[in-house]
């Protein structure tokens, strides 16, 4: 806005009011008037001046204009540094830094996808490889034995979706390796000295062997909550082709070949595998459904299964006469507030063989414990008893244990020791000097010890050295004490 400040001298301002100079001369009271009039107008113009000072000093239209410019100069080089992606030392700070933030956004995308994705996969690797050395005593042709060989096991989890308030997961190992079992041995009871050892009949010891080990889906299902996590108690259903042993006669002291006992009586119940009433396929497993109540509230669980047994196990039958097994677990706290589980089962398998090579009906309960005893001690126990059938041995009782490496520096090491009693069934002492396997006339019962000390390199690598005794290796009170002394190498993540 254009302001006039034009002066207003008193004379001016007597021609504005309609006074002429010569009346305001001769009038003194009118002049004393004039005067304060032209001196507050005065004031008036002093003060409008200082305002409109005031005012251009913060206007400054060429000074705004100026900034605006720079702006819009400085806005057209962010446009055209981001119009690019390359990275420029003469573009922008701000483009400089976005593009970073942007980079490492792309970067780290695919990255967060997969995490995505892989939401629930889980993955378990382990080889192992044993070196074993049978005395004399134990093969036929009175020669000792060196071998050798190799297993390696992969499983995988995976998520098998909702169903209901139900979660569920797919699961799937495969099993290859090579050989590593002894040739020509004597009649045992214990079902091997190796049970890591791993070969299929129809493939030369040469090659490596390979199979789908476990398929199976499970669906847990909460009780007393909408969710699984801090639910009281649980529902487990699972089918598929499974390891009956991973479900059943579990033991926290000895269930593992592959890290703890080799020998195979203290791998599990020895009426089940050795003495060969589970009714799997030649390595261990079988097609399979399963039930299960488990409570980590109160420690309790019950489950029972069903399996393919005989043809049934390599899929070759109809499931018409599945072997059956129920168990009642427990978790305790004992000695001190150590953890404990206690288990007990039951078994029928309608077509198991018997000692005579015929199948038949056999049957029989069992017991599984193992306890916590001290910070460095845990101690196990497995109890067979056969109940009807033609087994080869009707009794089996294991004790042992495991002691951790704490007292000499060496947690992760363990020290396993274990003690087995296969008392020979009465059928099988009556008829088996005429048996063609067998040819001797059997009596009281095989006994086998083991001690091994498991070396902990690191996370993943393990030495296991391994020391086995059988005395009346297949209740023969006229055979001679054999001995199995091996190492084993384990690598597992």
């Amino acid at each position: 806005m254009q302001r006039f400040a034009l002066p207003l001298s008193a004379a001016a301002l007597t021609v504005l009011v309609g006074i002429t100079p010569a009346q305001a001369a001769d009038d003194p009271g009118l002049r004393a008037i004039v005067k304060q009039l032209a001196e507050r107008i005065a004031k008036l113009e002093a003060r409008n001046a200082s305002l409109e000072g005031q005012l251009k000093q913060a206007s400054k239209p060429a000074d705004l204009e100026a900034r605006v410019k720079t702006l819009e100069a400085e806005n057209r080089a962010l446009a055209t540094a981001l119009d690019s992606d390359r990275i420029s030392d003469t573009e922008p700070a701000l483009a400089t830094r976005l593009k970073a933030v942007e980079q490492k956004a792309v970067a780290t995308g695919p990255a967060n996808a997969l995490a995505e994705a892989l939401d629930g996969i889980s993955a378990e690797v382990s080889v192992g490889a044993v070196a074993q050395h049978l005395s004399k005593d134990g093969r036929t042709d009175g020669k000792s034995e060196t071998v050798l060989g190799w297993r390696g096991d992969v499983g995988l989890t995976l998520p098998g979706g909702r169903i209901g308030e139900g979660e569920g997961q797919f699961f799937f190992q495969a099993r290859f390796g090579q050989d590593g079992s002894h040739s020509d041995t004597r009649p045992f009871f214990t079902g091997a000295t190796n049970s890591m050892g791993f070969e299929q009949e129809s493939v030369p010891s040469e090659n490596t062997n390979a199979v789908l080990a476990q398929a199976w889906y499970q669906l847990d299902t909460p009780i007393g909550a909408s969710q699984l996590d801090g639910a009281p108690a649980r529902v487990e259903f699972t089918i598929g082709k499974m390891d009956p042993f991973v479900f059943f006669d579990q033991n926290g002291a000895a269930d593992d070949e592959s890290s703890r006992f080799l020998n195979n009586v203290f791998v599990h119940n020895p009426l089940l595998d050795s003495g060969g009433q589970v009714g799997a396929d030649s390595y261990g497993f079988t097609p399979g459904v399963r039930l299960a109540y488990v409570s980590e509230q109160n420690g309790w669980g019950a489950a029972i299964g069903l399996f393919g047994a005989g043809d049934s196990s390599t899929f070759g039958k109809s499931f018409t006469q599945p072997f059956v097994i129920a168990q009642l677990e427990k978790t305790v706290r004992a000695f001190g507030g150590f953890d404990g589980t206690y288990r007990v089962y039951a078994w029928n398998n309608p077509q198991a063989e018997g000692y005579d090579g015929e199948e038949r009906a056999h049957a029989g309960w069992g017991i599984s414990a193992d306890q916590q005893v001290s910070e460095s001690l845990t101690l196990f126990t497995r109890y067979g008893h056969g109940m009807h059938g033609r087994a080869t041995f009707d009794r089996a009782l294991t004790v042992g244990g495991e002691l951790t490496g704490n007292a000499w520096k060496r947690g992760n090491d363990g020290l396993g020791f274990a003690w087995a009693w296969l008392r020979s069934s009465k059928g099988f002492r009556a008829n088996s000097a005429g048996l063609t396997d067998w040819g001797y006339d059997a009596s009281g019962a095989e006994q086998v010890a083991e001690i091994y000390y498991r070396y902990q390199l690191n996370e993943h690598l393990a030495l296991t050295p391994d020391l086995q005794f059988i005395r009346r290796a297949g209740a023969d009170g006229s055979a001679d004490l054999v001995t199995a002394a091996g190492v084993r190498a384990l690598y597992a993540f």
